[in-house]
């Protein structure tokens, strides 16, 4: 009897250790993170039959088991990726938004718009003033060097973004190797203990778990042994056993300067696809490069082209100060084709704008499959297939320059991403503004009907008025045409009011000429007080030259702004919506798991008071023990 006693005992006694030694452990780790509440799991020994019955053998410890919720976990871990990817991106989207919402107007576009075009009503009023043209030129300067420092910015901001990808890439890799090195050694303990779980190597997993989710979404599953399968992106392998697989951030096979993730296997680098690499802070950070930055910097590009591109048409319709048509006031990027580095064939794409109007704001990625040509446009993923050259889509002509293709090769179209950066002031005479028009209409006193002609205009840059064209009546309704160019049609209809056209000018003659009447057109060699183009091209401001007709310079670029305003401030909702979701599901997870130190304090008193009552027991068996061997004596 003095034997099961004494067995007794020492099994409550061992029971009540080992209950303080894990309350001690919890409470020792309560603020570990990641650390999961331990609790010891006991159960009866096996009683032994007597003949008045079974006669318990006391207790033991079957095991010391987590507290460990994997729905709970799972939904933390959930809540945190995409926690961390609206936080990457929101941090990022505030950037641009301060940028093109700069108060001060020191780098916004639209101050030095309307500067740019006050300049040009200055001119319009003093045609021949050499101060006010210095002042178009010096207004168009800082418009370039606005559009060209917006640009610099992105790029810094795009450096900035390239940077912490590298970061983040090199921070995976960290963790899933060590996530890998204890799948092997959690195999190895429990294995060792005969199954017994390893809780704080379990711990140190989940919570590296966490941190991977943090950075990149990651899907988890647990395998027989107790090891995990980490899987990324659309299902590629990051963790496996013990085995822990690469990423890599590697030069864009389009962009050596862009930085892409690749997956490193065979001693080979894979890329992958930016859009199944969601969540984590690499999830937003790809996001919003691919998304919100890059049409940023295009939407200032179709504003820096399409403002190039229509005021060179205009300019050019004009006549500077010394009788000369207009040239190109602004010189500007054009689109840029980049030839992927994997390509096999030596086809060399280029691209031209051919109506600045048509540009969007997209990429496109045109790819070869050996017959046909795709192209696919990356914002919305509209595609159209084409067997040969030349093509124009949305404003952009296409052409085969050279070499063949070979299938399989693909080519990124940017259309206007290049031109905020290239735009410049081409001139920087101020005689060489063509305020002037090159066209001159006079109408003889010796008339003797009511006819009027018009100032007159001119649809191309040469409108071939070296000699006078002369309009002559030969009736109240039909007139004759004689001069350089015009081939000399004759009887042609008068309709009071409407356009006459020949050889790139235009007029119109209004009222009621009469028989013999004639009218003149030719050019304009004194036109130094001429403001007629200068007055045209300040009403390209308000003009709606750019998406498809729609949209003048001011608004194609609040449509940029409105673009950063609106997406900084849904993630700024949704990201603070986001952390409050994270913060529940975090404390409906430790509300079972976590550390409760009012909990753990009663733990610690229930088991020193089991242990001293087991000390008790050990005394009383021994005194029994003791008064067996006196009556023995």
């Amino acid at each position: 009897m003095g034997n099961g006693i004494f067995g007794i005992g020492l099994s409550a006694l061992n029971a009540a250790q080992q209950g303080l030694l894990v309350s001690g452990h919890n409470v020792a780790n309560a603020a570990t993170p990641g650390y999961t509440r331990q609790q010891i799991v006991q159960s009866s020994r096996g009683a032994q039959g007597s003949g008045s019955g079974f006669i318990g053998q006391g207790v033991q410890v079957d095991t010391v088991r987590r507290l460990y919720d994997r729905l709970l976990t799972g939904q933390v871990m959930q809540a945190r990726t995409e926690s961390a990817q609206l936080d990457a991106y929101f941090a990022q989207m505030q950037q641009i938004d301060n940028l093109l919402a700069d108060p001060g107007g020191r780098l916004g576009l639209a101050p030095a718009l309307q500067d740019f075009f006050g300049s040009l009503q200055d001119v319009a009023t003093h045609p021949a003033d050499v101060a006010s043209r210095q002042s178009v030129l010096s207004s168009a300067e800082v418009l370039a060097q606005r559009f060209q420092s917006l640009n610099t910015r992105l790029d810094e901001i795009q450096a900035g973004v390239d940077a912490q990808i590298g970061n983040s890439v090199a921070l995976i890799n960290t963790l899933a190797s060590r996530i890998g090195e204890l799948n092997a050694s959690i195999s190895q303990a429990e294995g060792a203990l005969g199954g017994q779980p390893a809780n704080d190597l379990r711990d140190q997993r989940d919570e590296l778990l966490m941190q991977l989710n943090q950075e990149i979404r990651a899907q988890v599953v647990e395998q027989d042994d107790g090891s995990y399968s980490v899987f990324i992106g659309t299902g590629q392998a990051l963790v496996a056993g013990a085995n822990a697989f690469r990423l890599a951030a590697v030069a864009s096979a389009y962009d050596p300067r862009r930085i892409e993730i690749a997956y490193v296997t065979g001693g080979s680098d894979m890329p992958l696809k930016e859009s199944g690499l969601d969540g984590g802070t690499l999830g937003g950070l790809l996001r919003f490069r691919s998304g919100e930055l890059d049409a940023v910097r295009n939407g200032l590009g179709r504003v820096a082209i399409g403002l190039a591109e229509s005021f060179n048409a205009q300019h050019r319709l004009g006549q500077d100060l010394q009788g000369n048509a207009g040239a190109d006031f602004f010189n500007v990027s054009g689109p840029s084709v980049a030839a992927s580095s994997r390509n096999t064939g030596n086809a060399v794409i280029a691209a031209g704008i051919a109506a600045h109007g048509d540009l969007t704001t997209s990429d496109y990625r045109l790819r070869y499959d050996g017959s046909a040509y795709t192209l696919t446009r990356l914002d919305n993923g509209t595609t159209q297939t084409f067997a040969a050259f030349p093509q124009v889509v949305d404003g952009v002509r296409l052409d085969l320059a050279g070499g063949a293709a070979a299938a399989g090769d693909e080519f990124l179209i940017r259309p206007t991403a290049p031109g905020a950066g290239g735009i410049t002031v081409a001139i920087q005479d101020t005689r060489l503004i063509a305020a002037a028009a090159p066209i001159r209409t006079d109408a003889p006193s010796a008339n003797t009907g009511t006819g009027r002609i018009s100032a007159g205009s001119v649809d191309t840059p040469d409108p071939n008025l070296t000699a006078p064209v002369t309009l002559t009546f030969t009736s109240a309704t039909t007139f004759d045409v004689s001069g350089t160019g015009t081939g000399n049609p004759t009887g042609l209809v008068f309709t009071a009011g409407g356009t006459i056209s020949f050889n790139g000018w235009s007029v119109q003659i209004s009222g009621a000429p009469a028989p013999g009447d004639t009218f003149t057109v030719g050019p304009n060699p004194g036109g130094t007080a001429d403001n007629r183009n200068a007055l045209l091209l300040g009403a390209l401001q308000g003009s709606h030259t750019l998406a498809g007709g729609t949209a003048s310079y001011q608004q194609a670029y609040g449509q940029v702004v409105s673009l950063a305003g609106s997406k900084t401030r849904e993630l700024e909702v949704t990201s603070t919506a986001q952390a409050a979701l994270l913060s529940q599901a975090y404390t409906l997870q430790q509300s079972g798991s976590g550390v409760n130190l009012d909990e753990e304090a009663a733990n610690l008193m229930r088991y020193q008071q089991a242990y001293q009552a087991a000390s008790k027991v050990i005394q009383t068996a021994g005194q029994m023990f003791d008064a067996l061997l006196d009556i023995t004596r």
